[in-house]
């Protein structure tokens, strides 16, 4: 297919992009580049990716992103909470109106199928976490991020008689090594604070999230486009593994298995917006989606990582959507 990967040059976006050339894909990738990934969009168009810098607030790169396109896959977005929280309108104008008009201009297009980005903080905090929940829980977002996902859900599951095929993903927690790097992920943040010796404050440590790989994150979206349409056309599929679900001080326990003396101090809280534990059964007896990598690999890929100098200074502003 004619791929258009919106945000294709981002934490996810570069991994998707490269997956989806793997699987024979044309791939267009239009990305502003907002956090300065210059390196990753020259790397796609040298695996013969078709760049377009721009930003889907922009018709003009809208339109020529999407010339020709069989699919999108739209990641393009103010992502996080604190990203959104320290700019509302720009997050409203990318996230909410920016998508709509992504969605318009692919229905336009005859675009046949369209994937959507979400998240699993979408489920916000639920009355009994240790009952992990699947897609047909109730939706109760507690963060400007999370509304955003959620009112664009209902928008793109309302449209189905517009777009063929549309299929929401409601990603957990992502952390792992990428092209364009993000050291402000839990797993990725906790790994890089105490491999530097730093003095880790950790707030919440009992609250549960779920958790998964950005290689298997990526997978999961070429898994997508490879299924029958009638296996995927108006679904939503969590992503991740039912055994990746984690709390704070889990993870802090198994970083500490690699760095003994890791200089932890834990803040109680009684209460936290989130909390919640995620089924992801369904993308697996579906689409026979596996994720391959745990949370104790990407800690190993991680340390491996910065070990070696891979990201130069990884405190750099760069690594960090806010």
């Amino acid at each position: 297919m004619n791929v258009t990967v919106t945000g294709g040059a981002g934490y996810i976006g570069g991994r998707a992009s490269r997956e989806l050339l793997s699987a024979g894909h044309e791939v267009t990738v239009l990305d502003s580049l907002l956090h300065g990934q210059d390196d990753v969009a020259s790397a796609l168009d040298a695996s013969g990716a078709r760049v377009v810098r721009g930003d889907v607030r922009d018709p003009a790169a809208r339109a020529k992103a999407l010339a020709g396109a069989d699919a999108v896959v739209h990641l393009a977005a103010i992502v996080g909470d604190p990203a959104c929280a320290k700019d509302p309108p720009l997050s409203q104008a990318v996230n909410v109106d920016g998508t709509r008009d992504v969605v318009a201009d692919a229905e336009a297009a005859g675009v046949e199928r369209f994937i959507f980005a979400s998240t699993c903080s979408n489920y916000g905090r639920m009355a009994d976490p240790l009952v992990p929940i699947d897609e047909t829980a109730p939706l109760s977002p507690v963060s400007l991020y999370a509304e955003q996902k959620v009112a664009i859900e209902t928008d793109l599951l309302a449209r189905r008689d517009s777009i063929p095929v549309i299929t929401c993903l409601r990603f957990a927690t992502i952390y792992g090594v990428a092209e364009r790097m993000r050291f402000d992920l839990t797993v990725n943040e906790f790994t890089r604070d105490l491999w530097d010796a730093r003095r880790l404050e950790v707030y919440g440590e009992l609250f549960w999230r779920p958790y998964v790989h950005v290689a298997d994150a990526a997978r999961a979206i070429a898994s997508v486009l490879a299924a029958p349409p009638e296996r995927v056309a108006g679904t939503v599929f969590n992503v991740g593994h039912s055994d990746e679900n984690y709390r704070k001080l889990d993870l802090v326990e198994l970083i500490r298995k690699r760095l003994p003396d890791a200089d932890v101090h834990f803040v109680h809280r009684d209460e936290d917006p989130r909390d919640y534990r995620v089924s992801f059964a369904r993308i697996g007896s579906e689409l026979g989606f596996d994720p391959i990598m745990r949370v104790p690999d990407g800690v190993d890929e991680v340390l491996r990582g910065l070990d070696e100098g891979l990201f130069g200074d990884p405190f750099d502003s760069r690594f960090s959507n806010v």
